[in-house]
This record gives structure tokens, C-alpha cells and sequence, in this order.
């Protein structure tokens, strides 16, 4: 019997987003000035307000905290007064202090290989067939369409000249019972916008322009396998509420770390709960959970499993990891092992064939570089590698682990 499965993903406006991006910025700007700072960055921010808190360490770095923020709430499009939250005149309150020595000392080693885990805990990476970026696909597709807004928002606005930058998006997808998917059952979209004359004027332009200019353009967009899932049958709703003026932070506050689901793999898999945003790799709720991802990535790449799920786990202040977990659901028959057997393993030889040590982590993907803002919305799995000036972005997206799996399971 078919199933649904449903995931959802929010715009950079949206305020839990705005608040990912401000602390993704600083973390950057502290790189960029110092690659070995140390940095735990919080930002909450409300109607009119911004608040930034957490713990730095640094020998030289100076960072303009205000300006900062300033620039990506500019960035994102709140820069209108009647928004009710605007670049130019929100308040901003830096409340940052020192790193307490207690946390450092556990990071800090003499042999720099040997760099501790800023903190225990776990961590997951998942992959699956569904899509060509190894991402499931009801995910892959929420991000895809708000991508395709916000694109029209700040690149041709006249086309929906009525879009505020708060929105969220909604995929139920149907799976046969071999779990390949096999249609988009329903779409949810909700879209900030401006006042209209009526209610009734307001819904019957937003939901046209959305079948008109908004859909065609986003499944033009997917491939030809993914486009395919749309038939005449899916179930549309626009702005469900009936209204969505106010949002963004004027609408509700927005904490960094609180779209731990969107900026992952959409309830697919599994999550240790550490957050991303405004940490620096160090920390292994970060770095550990990209490595995760490029491991199971590669894995599905090279034919090891239709679907992989990889858990890896840390001590605070220890180096190798305490455990590395398999799961391939199944899907996985390599070097005569079959399920179980085949993924304990596979964990065995991931723990062989890759240094899950965090400062072998953060040197193979270059996570000392100013690299994060650009994560902070819109997921960070999934996401196209690509360089600029010279710096790596999503090396963990890079697939060049392929030949090497192949060649050792």
C-alpha cells in the first residue's frame, strides 16, 4: 500500500532563518579575521529588536556585531518600516562574552591532530536516492520552491510585486511500498505579502501568480525524473490562513538553532538535536554532522545502499570518536554481508577508511573558512559545492570519496 511523506523548509525571511543568518555571519566575520576563534553565537530577534548573545574567544578579532546584522537584515529584504522590522532602525543589543576557559581547555591541544571534541554527543547523516543530490525528495523539493520565490522576490519583482520575505513551504509526497516515490500528492505554500484592497482580491492573485509564474517555473527547474512526479491531480494550498501580512519578526520571534529539521534532511533519517548555526567547527554538532552527510552521501553514490543513514558520537574533549553507526535500511549487500551484518559492517570500515578525529574533519573540508552564511538557509545538506575566491563552500556535498569506497568495501 502507498504512503505519504512530508516535509517543509522556510525562506530566509523567516525569522527563526533571519536569526540562523545574523549568527552565521558573525561566525564568519570572526574567521575571517582569526580561522582559530572560537565562537558559540546566538541571535534572538522580535518586532524591532535584535539580540545577540554567546562566547567568543579570539587573540585579535574585532567584529562590528551591529553592522553585521544590519547588513543580512538588509540582505534578506527587511528594509521597510511598515515590515515592522527593518534594517535601518531595528535595535540591536550584543550581550557576547568570553569563551570560559573550562570548554577551551578540552578543545585545545598541544598536538593540534589531536584537537579534543568541543562537546559530546551525537550526530546523524543521511542520504537516499530520492533526487540526484542524494536528498529525500519531499525536502529537496520545499527548498526548491521557495528558492524559486525568493528569486523572483529580489530578481524580478514585478512579477509578484506584492512578496514580503517571510514564507514556508510543504511537500506530502507519495511512496510506493518499495519506498520509491511515485507522485506529489499536496503543496503548501504561505507567502508574506503586502496589504490589498480585499481579502478576496489578495487570494485570487496570490494563488494565480502561484499556478501561473510560480509553479511552472520551479518544475521547469527539476529534472525530468523529479518533474514527472507532478501530474493534474496534486493538491494545492495558498496561503491557507487567508492572510499574511504581518511576519517576520514582527510576526513572531526567531531563535537561532530552532530549524534543526529544515536545515537537515526534513524528518528523514534521524537528528542528535545540536543546531548549526553560529558555531565554529569545533564544535562537533557541526563539523561532525557534515562529515556524517558526506560519508553517507558517498556511500549511496558509490552503490553501497539505496539509503544510508550515518550515526557518528564524540566525548567532550576527546579526539576519536566513541562510536560510528550504520543503518542502510535494508538496502545494502557488500563483500557477502547482507542487512545487519552488512551495516555493522560498513560502520567497521568507515571508521578504518575516514579520520573522524575533528581536526581531520575540519581541515578535509575547510571549516576554518568564512564559509556559513550562505548554509543558514535553505538547508545545508543538499546544496551545491562550488569555489569562490578561492575558498570551498559545501565541500561536504563534493563526491570524491566515490572511486575510494568502491575500491575498499
Amino acid at each position: 500500500m502507498n504512503y505519504l511523506f512530508t516535509s517543509e523548509s522556510v525562506s530566509e525571511g523567516h525569522p527563526d532563518k533571519v536569526a540562523d543568518q545574523i549568527s552565521d555571519a558573525i561566525l564568519d566575520e570572526f574567521l575571517r579575521q582569526d580561522p582559530d576563534a572560537k565562537v558559540a553565537c546566538e541571535t534572538f530577534c522580535t518586532a524591532g529588536l535584535v539580540i545577540v548573545g554567546g562566547e567568543v574567544r579570539s587573540d585579535h578579532a574585532y567584529v562590528d556585531i551591529p553592522e553585521v546584522a544590519r547588513r543580512v537584515i538588509k540582505r534578506i529584504g527587511y528594509n521597510k518600516a511598515e515590515y515592522g522590522f527593518d534594517a535601518s532602525s531595528c535595535g540591536i543589543i550584543s550581550t557576547i562574552h568570553e569563551q570560559s576557559v573550562d570548554i577551551n581547555r578540552g578543545v585545545d591541544r598541544e598536538d593540534p591532530e589531536q584537537q579534543g571534541a568541543g562537546d559530546q554527543g551525537m550526530m546523524f547523516g543521511y542520504a537516499s536516492i530520492d533526487t540526484e543530490e542524494y536528498m529525500p525528495l519531499a525536502l529537496s523539493l520545499s527548498h526548491k520552491l521557495l528558492l524559486t520565490l525568493a528569486d523572483i522576490r529580489h530578481n524580478e519583482p514585478e512579477l509578484m510585486p506584492y512578496l514580503r520575505p517571510d514564507a514556508k513551504a510543504q511537500f506530502s509526497v507519495e511512496f510506493t511500498e518499495k519506498h520509491r516515490p511515485c507522485r506529489v500528492h499536496t503543496i503548501v505554500l504561505s507567502t508574506q505579502h503586502d496589504e490589498f484592497d480585499t481579502d478576496e482580491a489578495m487570494h485570487a492573485r496570490i494563488e494565480k501568480d502561484v499556478r501561473e509564474i510560480l509553479l511552472p517555473r520551479f518544475i521547469a527547474s527539476l529534472s525530468e525524473k523529479t518533474a514527472a512526479l507532478f501530474d493534474e491531480k496534486f493538491i494545492l494550498h495558498v496561503n491557507p490562513t487567508g492572510k499574511f501580512v504581518i511576519g517576520g519578526p514582527a510576526g513572531d520571534t526567531g531563535l537561532t538553532g530552532r530549524k534543526i529539521i529544515v536545515d537537515t534532511y526534513g524528518g528523514r533519517g534521524a537528528h542528535g538535536g545540536g543546531a548549526f548555526s553560529g558555531k565554529d567547527p569545533s564544535k562537533v554538532d557541526r563539523s561532525s554532522a557534515y562529515a556524517a552527510r558526506y560519508i553517507a552521501k558517498n556511500l549511496v553514490a558509490a552503490g553501497v545502499a539505496k539509503e544510508c543513514l550515518v550515526q557518528i558520537a564524540y566525548a567532550i574533549g576527546v579526539a576519536e570518536p566513541v562510536s560510528v553507526f550504520v543503518e542502510t535500511y535494508g538496502t545494502a549487500k557488500v563483500n557477502g554481508y547482507e542487512g545487519q551484518s552488512a551495516d555493522a559492517y560498513i560502520a567497521q570500515r568507515v571508521r578504518e577508511m575516514f579520520d573522524l578525529r575533528p581536526a581531520s574533519i575540519i581541515k578535509r573540508f575547510g571549516l576554518k573558512n568564512p564559509i556559513y552564511e550562505p548554509c543558514a538557509a535553505y538547508g545545508h545538506m543538499g546544496r551545491e559545492p562550488y569555489v569562490k575566491d578561492g575558498i570551498q563552500f559545501f565541500g561536504w556535498e563534493k563526491l570524491d570519496s566515490v572511486d575510494y569506497i568502491k575500491e575498499n568495501l
